[in-house]
């Protein structure tokens, strides 16, 4: 009996201990997985602060010789440094890639102005869908997608909107204005700010930061500044001309240093408030610097796609998530931005429209993720027909193609021989000093096939077709129609707007004559059909009938027995109100 129970005692002795180590093991994992979920914090509130034509070296930590911003290299050594960030060349390319996540081609925006600044209204901005998942959100700031309805930030998702027309303070048509007091748009109503323009928007977000409320907050403070016009206080320019710069450079620099000062002032309130810890705050700017200046030795400036006009580095932190300063050389862009703050809020993407970026979030976390080896496209040019290989940059980890370099402003450049390409090793020659076209055929063959496929890709979303302005509809009444922000342009000329008439009927209509005196006719052609109603000489203003339907509305005004002047400079002449009756 006694040799016989022993292995059944033994076996039974085994197969608790087994149940023992399963249990303990079962509570490790639970206690590693509750440590985990502990980390894991909630829904961050987030702050976006995008500047306006500050540079890739408009900023101490990147070696600027002069320029003092204490607040910004603080936070950019103790948060994340991406390096290699890179936006569009120009400003509203910039901001239709940032709100969508996706390629600003396929939004309806080409360029600037005279037409090509108009989101579609049935694009889906980072701000709807986080006010979807719950989220109160605000902007304070620049917006340059569309000046009217549906295309103005209070119809794309915004809560709370305070900002400026067309694509800075005091340009058509945001005329007369100044940065100091300025006239703003206020949740759909004029308003006029009360001091220099960057700290009217930095108050503005501070007070709806300060705002009580169950939900996060969405922030997007995209500031004018230090874009032209170079208006700012002496006191902030008098030390950069003691130190020998020139009065525009003192200007910019004397501009990033109020902006520094009032990004000190929103980390402060986050802190004060008790939301630092759990508020993921970016910043980075739109493209590069406008003038000439520092930009550590990178070459080009805004409207160029060599890394000086592209490239402008990006800086994170979420102090709950990140504990740990890091810097990364890992190719990203503005179009990243948005499925990256969606996970972050950790809200699922809608299936279409499909994201050109991806979530950088395994990337910043710094998890050991096999990165995909990416290929990023940048384009930008006047006109609204873009052409193939037009000042563009094809982009990997370690190559970088440019196509037609500093053609920016040629509307009417011939591509339809083979294209001038440029080809870069970006790491070794950040300075883009070397060529490497006729070295490199392969490479150059390789990355001209990528561009072809993403160029022929995104003219399939809408070919190219700019935004829509919608006349007749209640949510905005009168429309102010600016010939030169929002007018069709050929060869310099405006030839009317595209236009959505909802609803047919009378409607008034108001035009600036500009120089144009005198008695005359008001001529309206729409629809095939010109209509001319009779001005007196201090008239500018009489009332017609239009019929519904889309298409391209041509408005202007010839004093009597004259014949139609064209006016194609950036003024005020040529806009014209139209208010449905």
């Amino acid at each position: 009996m006694h040799e016989s129970s022993t292995p059944r005692r033994n076996f039974y002795n085994k197969i608790a201990m087994i149940q023992y180590c399963c249990t303990y093991a079962l509570a490790i994992l639970t206690f590693f997985a509750s440590l985990a979920h502990a980390r894991q914090p909630a829904r961050p509130n987030i702050v976006l602060v995008m500047t306006d034509d500050q540079g890739y070296g408009d900023i101490g930590i990147r070696n600027n010789p002069h320029l003092k911003t204490p607040n910004l290299d603080r936070f950019a050594r103790n948060g994340i440094q991406l390096d290699r960030f890179y936006c569009s060349p120009v400003c509203a390319p910039t901001r239709a890639s940032l709100m969508t996540g996706r390629y600003y081609y396929r939004s309806g925006v080409i360029h600037t102005s005279r037409g090509g600044a108009k989101m579609h209204g049935e694009e889906v901005t980072i701000a709807e869908r986080l006010r979807n998942a719950g989220y109160a959100t605000g902007i304070f700031g620049k917006w340059h997608l569309g000046d009217t309805y549906p295309m103005r930030p209070e119809d794309q998702g915004f809560d709370e909107t305070l900002w400026h027309r067309s694509g800075g303070i005091d340009q058509t048509p945001d005329k007369p204005n100044s940065y100091f007091d300025p006239y703003l748009r206020r949740n759909g109503e004029m308003a006029r700010g009360d001091g220099y323009c960057t700290d009217v928007f930095f108050d503005a977000a501070i007070d709806f930061i300060k705002t009580p409320r169950e939900k996060p907050f969405f922030v997007y403070l995209p500031t004018n500044t230090p874009h032209t016009p170079l208006e700012v206080a002496e006191r902030y320019a008098v030390p950069y001309r003691k130190l020998g710069l020139n009065d525009t450079t003192a200007r910019v620099y004397g501009m990033v240093a109020n902006i520094d000062e009032n990004f000190g002032r929103l980390l402060d309130t986050l802190q004060q408030t008790g939301q630092r810890e759990n508020t993921l705050v970016l910043f980075f700017g739109d493209n590069g610097p406008q003038q000439a200046r520092f930009n550590d030795g990178l070459r080009g400036r805004k409207t160029s796609t060599y890394e000086g006009g592209i490239r402008v580095g990006a800086f994170l932190q979420w102090p709950a998530r990140w504990q740990q300063p890091k810097k990364f050389d890992t190719i990203a862009a503005h179009f990243d931005i948005a499925p990256t703050l969606l996970a972050a809020a950790g809200v699922s993407p809608s299936a279409t429209p499909k994201f050109d970026g991806v979530n950088l979030l395994p990337l910043l976390d710094g998890h050991n993720v096999d990165w995909p080896q990416r290929t990023l496209f940048f384009q930008c040019h006047r006109g609204l027909t873009p052409k193939p290989f037009q000042n563009c940059a094809v982009i990997t980890d370690r190559y970088k193609l440019v196509g037609y370099p500093g053609t920016f402003n040629r509307e009417n450049l011939d591509t339809s021989a083979d294209p001038v390409l440029e080809l870069y090793d970006i790491p070794a020659d950040r300075g883009e000093s070397k060529n490497l076209a006729t070295d490199l055929p392969q490479t150059v063959a390789k990355l001209r096939d990528a561009y072809t496929k993403w160029y022929n890709d995104v003219r399939s979303t809408r070919n190219f077709t700019p935004g829509v302005i919608h006349i007749g509809n209640e949510a905005e009444n009168p429309v102010c129609l600016c010939r030169y922000q929002d007018g069709n342009y050929k060869s310099g000329i405006p030839y009317g707007w595209t236009v959505h008439v909802e609803r047919g009927g009378k409607y008034r209509f108001t035009i600036n004559r500009g120089l144009l005196e005198g008695q005359g006719g008001l001529h309206i052609l729409w629809q095939g059909k010109e209509t001319i109603l009779p001005l007196g000489a201090s008239e500018n203003s009489a009332i017609g009938e239009l019929t519904p339907g889309k298409g391209v509305i041509d408005i202007w005004f010839t004093p009597k027995a004259t014949k139609r002047v064209p006016i194609s400079n950036n003024g005020t002449a040529g806009n014209v109100d139209v208010e449905r009756l």
